[in-house]
């Protein structure tokens, strides 16, 4: 395909891919249900997971979904926002391409619009106390009540909040919040939502090695370790030959004494709980129970970190560098629990621990699957709101806002990018439409009242205005408490629009010579 006619199928592709998921956006939003190539079922209404899982062959619908990753990963939320503006900032450029209007005249009205637009929004944006929590749960309620998990706003705002704030740290000046790889999320089917808690502390699957080792115990002493507690084997295959019986018999008593010098190194620095990434053998079990010590083996990497960061303990390489300075004394209380069929090992009531488990409880698998995907956009908000503390009000205002100040700006241009400029302040109503759409009231009538609002408020005043998207009505968002953290409304408008640009600007598609 070459020239206009390019041009015209990626507009038409764009649009409908973001046809798909428009009804996704906002409070009233309907589920999607996809079929994946093995047979399983995925119950979602998060733009990145539909559009992950949807086959699509046209190369410029694939680069609109690479959009809604990129935004997942930078951002984590807004996804279905991005695939609806892009979809319709390509769908306004269509009458440009049929006049004989280049598109790079269009391309570089949009790239004007986009400096025009970031401004509004910098002049726009509300700075945020972080340490005011009920402010802070507004925030997450917001990007929480599009969800499925909307139902128990409550805890999950909790979880949210919890989760981030045990994980964030500073380090040299600057703030770390690594929500993906210190907040993990386990998920165990039975129980209710409301189950849902964070634990503060580490959880993981796992049971003492022996029967008779303590099940639970009050400030233990943690010892971490990433070596095996069992006879060494050689690297590669070795053969040993013995010819006399004695030799037989004390080739195995160095065996055992290996393993128990090992395990007198460990029981001298009286530990609790000791935990290995690797295996602990019958023997060492024993002299374990004898001391009265727990012990785990076979842990996952990721885990021992979490626990390490959790309780104060450094991971140990090898037994005879062990120091009293590596033993862990942050937790509160080992436990083992039994949930459902399964045995989980609890880290629980730690002081300051900088990791911790969110334990989810549900019906099915697809509802845990949906409530961790929730859970994981309301942590991105809170973590996005951490590095930049800044916020853009929610349900439609902000684009509208943009909207109007467009237009304003745009009667100011002359020459060709006069259109092209407007037509981004109309592409940004797309979002306060599709709200009133999925409300289900009448779109013409309250998109024209809020956009008459806008226009009658003096330019320099901020006007929150927007749509109320439960009940369709026209409300303040400043006072419905209807926020959304700047990074995300930002990253929204700048990765739909520099796509659009860049997908205007293909004249050709070419598909490569497959190799005899």
């Amino acid at each position: 395909e070459t020239g206009r006619k390019a041009q015209l199928n990626n507009i038409t592709a764009a649009r409908a891919v973001s046809n798909i998921i428009r009804t996704t956006l906002g409070p009233r939003s309907m589920l999607k249900m996809l079929l994946d190539p093995m047979g399983g079922i995925v119950l979602t209404n998060d733009g990145n997971c539909i559009l992950r899982e949807v086959d699509v062959s046209h190369p410029c619908a694939k680069s609109m979904i690479e959009l809604s990753r990129a935004q997942d990963e930078e951002v984590g939320d807004g996804t279905t926002s991005v695939i609806v503006l892009a979809g319709e900032l390509m769908a306004l450029a269509e009458p440009f391409v049929r006049e004989p209007l280049h598109p790079t005249v269009v391309v570089r009205g949009y790239s004007r619009a986009l400096q025009v637009a970031l401004e509004v929004c910098d002049r726009r944006s509300v700075a945020v106390d972080l340490g005011d929590r009920e402010f802070m749960g507004k925030l997450v309620e917001s990007c929480l009540g599009t969800k499925f998990s909307s139902r128990w706003n409550d805890i999950m705002v909790d979880m949210a909040l919890k989760a981030v704030s045990t994980v964030a740290r500073e380090i040299a000046g600057r703030r770390e919040v690594d929500v993906k790889r210190y907040a993990k999320v386990e998920k165990v089917p039975g129980g209710e939502i409301s189950d849902c808690r964070v634990i503060s502390g580490v959880m993981f699957n796992k049971d003492v090695t022996h029967s008779k080792m303590p099940r639970k115990i009050q400030n233990p002493r943690i010892l971490l370790l990433d070596c095996p507690l069992e006879y060494k084997k050689g690297e590669s295959q070795i053969n040993v030959e013995i010819m006399e019986e004695e030799n037989w018999n004390e080739m195995l008593k160095m065996e055992e004494e290996y393993v128990e010098n090992m395990c007198a190194e460990i029981i001298a620095f009286k530990p609790d709980v000791v935990i290995t990434e690797k295996g602990v053998s019958d023997l060492a079990q024993h002299y374990f129970q004898r001391a009265g010590i727990s012990a785990f083996r076979r842990l996952r990497k990721t885990d021992n970190n979490r626990i390490s960061r959790a309780t104060g303990a450094t991971i140990v390489s090898r037994t005879d560098e062990i120091q009293e300075t590596d033993i862990g004394t942050h937790c509160g209380l080992m436990e083992v629990r039994k949930i459902g069929d399964e045995y989980f090992t609890f880290l629980d009531e730690c002081t300051d621990p900088k990791a911790c488990t969110i334990l989810l409880r549900g019906g099915s698998k697809d509802v845990l699957n949906e409530v961790e995907r929730n859970l994981q956009d309301a942590m991105q908000v809170v973590r996005n709101v951490h590095y930049e503390p800044r916020l853009l009000p929610g349900g439609g205002a902000t684009e509208m806002a943009l909207s109007v100040a467009l237009r304003r700006e745009g009667d100011k241009i002359e020459g060709v990018q006069k259109g092209p400029f407007k037509a981004v302040g109309e592409a940004m109503e797309v979002i306060p439409r599709t709200l009133a759409e999925n409300c289900g009231v009448s779109v013409i009538r309250k998109i024209t009242e809020l956009r008459a609002k806008h226009a009658a408020a003096p330019e320099n005043e901020v006007c929150n205005i927007g749509i109320n998207g439960v009940t369709g009505k026209i409300e303040d968002m400043g006072e419905l408490g209807i926020w959304e953290p700047y990074s995300v409304k930002v990253q929204t408008i700048k990765t739909a629009l520099e796509s659009s640009c860049m997908l205007l600007r293909i004249d050709d598609i070419v598909s490569g010579s497959k190799h005899k």
